[in-house]
């Protein structure tokens, strides 16, 4: 083969932000807290405190290939470490505070952190765990020195903003093989122990470049995005990479994520776009339904982690003018797939039908292929029909577990395909539609029900807050659906009224044999449904036709 004449420069994440503080230096990043005033600064300031933060790593003693951990919100300190700490060779690791305490532990031992940095809000959950903390020399706390507590009983801790204040504003960067790990993300371990993913520079810098180039997205140096999705989780879906390349302002909103807070955020900063979990928006059209508040700026949102709800879709799009689309991905990808953008086709559909393409994940992004294969490993027809469990790879998606044979195992086709564990389907068009969790597909009487379509179903009727479809036991049709349902706020809908509801929407066989309602439903650290603990609670549920099943 003859190689190209091409230069062969590494794609490092600090190249980013360099990039950004030179070409879009007046850009700016506004971040709120838990305890400090709001605050506001510029790429070009963010590059100069980025480069004292390296001197205050290698002071500490980080070296090349160490992990350092972090436990906070969205804020200006979160950002820079997202950039200083790779940009010296180190692995930023970023820990979700939501998990619960012993996973906490394990993840923290399991990637051998050497420091912590942690938010003021996290430092008693640190003190706790300290004792099991295994490698852990100290923890920096993300704060003024005024805010800092009079005592503790860590052995080392340090203040973030007078480390930073005996520093330069100048580093010498060193240059390293793109290959080097960047960043650490456990996924949350809904069974069994979380496991970690390792992402590279390179794969970093180029699932920024695919993020730039998502339908629906869209960002450009015009917008201000609001990072609702936690810096802790897999990038922030890859916000903080790409918004430098472009100059694109953003919005770290910290710990407040409820309805009003979010509203009211969105209007002081005037966003323009913004991407979370379902969850983060039931709340947010709830406080805007009950106040009779409007956008002024918003123009566009992306939800995923979990399934788009039609009904979500059409408050946003038909009551308040603001598009929306659904994102698919996964921790393992770092994590965009695909995006449920319309084609210009498309957008000469009725609006129904649009509605309907839009509940789909859509396209891949170039950089993602995607499969679906049969049980014996057989791709199966793109014909919108056919289903399969969804195989992916890519540059950023990846290829095994961080120091995890055990999880490594059966979570690869023989090829190096990925197994996402969704069941889908793929059309003509490319477009992907996860039909279930292949863990959460209820077969009754040899015939598959889908979890997810059910749950839109009943997502439809004006009084369901949330809906969760899990499959129970039954005698004769070997298990069938509980629908559990979460009322909207002043809502008294009852069992047979939602059940006519549905009658008229879904085939019969796909009615529920039985509706709960309870005031919460379990979510994961990442906003998603944990359906392993909904069928721990409704283990012993006992379905009113499987009883006439037995008489």
């Amino acid at each position: 083969m003859l190689r190209g004449l091409m230069m062969d420069r590494p794609l490092l994440t600090t190249a980013l932000l360099r990039h950004g503080a030179q070409n879009h230096g007046g850009a700016t990043v506004a971040s709120r807290f838990a305890k400090e005033a709001p605050h506001s600064y510029t790429y070009r300031q963010a590059w100069g405190r980025t480069q004292q933060l390296a001197h205050v790593l290698l002071e500490l003693g980080v070296k090349g290939g160490d992990r350092v951990g972090t436990l906070a919100w969205n804020d200006h300190r979160h950002f820079e470490l997202y950039y200083a700490v790779p940009g010296i060779g180190a692995v930023c690791h970023t820990i979700n505070p939501r998990l619960f305490p012993e996973q906490i532990v394990y993840i923290i031992n399991h990637a051998q952190d050497r420091w912590l940095f942690v938010d003021p809000m996290f430092l008693p959950l640190v003190e706790k765990l300290w004792p099991q903390l295994k490698g852990v020399e100290g923890v920096v706390l993300l704060t003024t020195p005024e805010l800092m507590p009079q005592e503790s009983s860590l052995p080392t801790l340090l203040c973030y903003e007078t480390l930073l204040a005996a520093t330069p504003p100048a580093f010498d960067w060193p240059e390293f093989d793109e290959n080097t790990a960047c960043g650490l993300c456990y996924t949350s371990g809904t069974t069994g122990n979380p496991k970690g993913v390792l992402y590279s520079h390179r794969s970093s810098v180029l699932h920024a470049y695919g993020f730039l180039t998502a339908p629906g997205i869209n960002i450009s140096a015009a917008d201000v995005a609001l990072v609702v999705v936690p810096l802790f989780h897999v990038n922030a879906w890859g916000y903080p990479y790409a918004a430098p390349i472009i100059g694109t302002k953003l919005v770290l909103p910290g710990p407040k994520l409820d309805g009003r807070s979010v509203y009211e955020l969105m209007e002081q900063e005037q966003v323009t776009v913004s991407s979370g979990v379902p969850t983060v928006w039931l709340n947010l059209l709830a406080h805007l339904r009950q106040s009779g508040a409007r956008f002024s700026s918003l123009k566009r949102v992306t939800v995923g982690g979990s399934a788009l709800p039609k009904a979500m879709l059409e408050e946003f799009e038909s009551v308040h003018g603001v598009e929306c689309f659904q994102g698919w991905g996964m921790t393992e990808m770092s994590p965009i797939g695909t995006v449920g953008a319309l084609s210009p086709q498309e957008l000469t559909l009725p609006l129904a039908e649009q509605h309907e393409r839009k509940l789909k994940a859509g396209r891949s992004l170039f950089g993602v292929e995607m499969e679906i294969i049969g049980a014996d490993g057989t791709p199966q027809p793109h014909d919108g029909e056919a289903r399969g469990e969804l195989v992916v790879r890519g540059p950023w998606i990846t290829k095994g577990y961080y120091n995890d044979e055990a999880a490594n195992d059966g979570a690869f086709t023989d090829d190096g395909w990925f197994r996402t564990g969704d069941v889908a389907t793929i059309d003509t068009t490319g477009a992907m539609q996860i039909v279930d969790r292949a863990k959460d597909v209820i077969k009754s009487g040899g015939e598959w029900i889908s979890s997810i379509d059910l749950e839109n179903a009943a997502m439809g009727h004006d009084a369901v807050q949330e809906a969760a479809v899990i499959g129970v036991p039954h005698p004769k049709w070997q298990e069938r659906p509980l629908l559990v349902i979460v009322r909207r706020p002043g809502e008294s809908l009852e069992k047979d009224e939602l059940m006519a509801f549905l009658e008229a929407r879904i085939a019969k066989w796909w009615l529920p044999d039985d509706i709960v309602f309870v005031d919460d439903l379990p979510h994961t650290a990442t906003g998603k449904l944990l359906k392993t603990e909904l069928r721990r609670r409704f283990a012993n549920h006992v379905l009113p036709t499987a009883v006439q099943a037995a008489e």
